[in-house]
């Protein structure tokens, strides 16, 4: 009985320290490390986000351009009246003439008087230019006598009413056949704005800030955004880069003739003066921090291109007296 109970009383120990673990006097067994079981989240299709509410109020004219939506603006007959340089020009034009002076890098003469520069860098922006010198240096330069009619205002040329954007070459044309006109040349615009002088700026030789409308500071474009031109894309994505200004808002933006906004606002196409260049010139600038000058001119777009700070103003012939 006894030798019984001890090899019982043996494996009753041997059960214990297995079940237990190792005793003091033995190596414990290496462990296998159990790793946490990582389940992924389930997957969730997100919503675009949604584009937000312009903050303007905008229509589309003629059924493809487009235009902030505001008060009409001044009669033509009012502003004719108290501008008083209508001349022998249709309502709403301005009768130009003179002597403009021809070299085809003007505007690099231009700089050597620069006195002020606010950056020399490409778009190059000079903040005043000296006069004396200028008169001086340019005295001698051929020039060409000119005389046409050209609209007081950007389009569609009323006062307080905000220029149409969003306009090909082509479309700026036809635009301006319509109402009997014709599309300026890019010497004519020059002129209009920069005088018998050639001014670097249509009110005279300093980047005034308070006067014409540029200078504002640069967006980057969501180019497939403007894609379909009259959809809601296009729209929010106007409304997003728009700083301009309606027509004549700024009252010092003005030429020696009376035609405001020629700089600065928005560009404005123009027919070529060199025969056997490509038509579609742009000229005078955005609101942008760009050259916004007389006589520097855009010729890198097709008849076809159209953006979000593009538009025009038209030109025509006086009456014969």
């Amino acid at each position: 009985m006894n030798r019984q109970y001890a090899v019982l009383v043996a494996g009753a120990v041997a059960l214990i320290v297995s079940v237990s673990g190792p005793t003091e006097t033995e190596a414990a067994p290496e462990q296998t490390a159990i790793l946490p079981v990582v389940v992924p989240p389930p997957k969730v299709d997100l919503l675009p986000m949604p584009e937000p509410s312009p903050t303007r109020a905008w229509q589309v004219v003629m059924g493809k351009h487009w235009q902030i939506v505001g008060p009409r603006g001044e009669d033509v007959a009012i502003t004719d009246a108290r501008e008083g340089n209508r001349g022998a020009c249709a309502p709403g034009q301005i009768e130009v003439s003179g002597k403009m002076k021809q070299h085809e890098l003007l505007d690099n003469l231009q700089m050597q008087v620069c006195t002020k520069w606010i950056d020399k860098k490409w778009p190059e922006r000079c903040g005043a230019y000296d006069r004396d010198k200028w008169l001086a240096l340019s005295k001698d330069l051929p020039t060409k006598e000119l005389h046409f009619c050209i609209d007081r205002f950007e389009y569609p040329n009323r006062k307080s009413e905000y220029p149409i954007i969003m306009v090909s070459w082509y479309e700026a044309r036809d635009a301006c056949k319509a109402e009997g006109k014709r599309l300026c040349t890019e010497d004519e615009w020059t002129f209009a704005c920069e005088g018998d002088e050639a001014m670097p700026y249509p009110n005279g030789y300093v980047r005034d800030p308070d006067a014409c409308l540029n200078d504002r500071p640069w967006k980057e474009f969501k180019g497939e955004k403007l894609a379909l031109r009259t959809g809601e894309a296009a729209k929010g994505e106007l409304d997003r880069l728009w700083q301009g200004l309606p027509s004549g808002a700024r009252p010092l933006c003005k030429s020696k003739f009376g035609v405001y906004d020629m700089t600065g606002n928005v560009d404005e196409w123009t027919r070529s003066s060199v025969p056997g260049e490509r038509q579609s010139v742009l000229k005078g600038g955005y609101w942008g921090p760009v050259r916004t000058r007389c006589r520097p001119a855009t010729k890198a777009h097709g008849e076809d291109h159209l953006f979000y700070q593009q538009g025009f103003r038209c030109c025509g012939d006086p009456a014969v007296k």
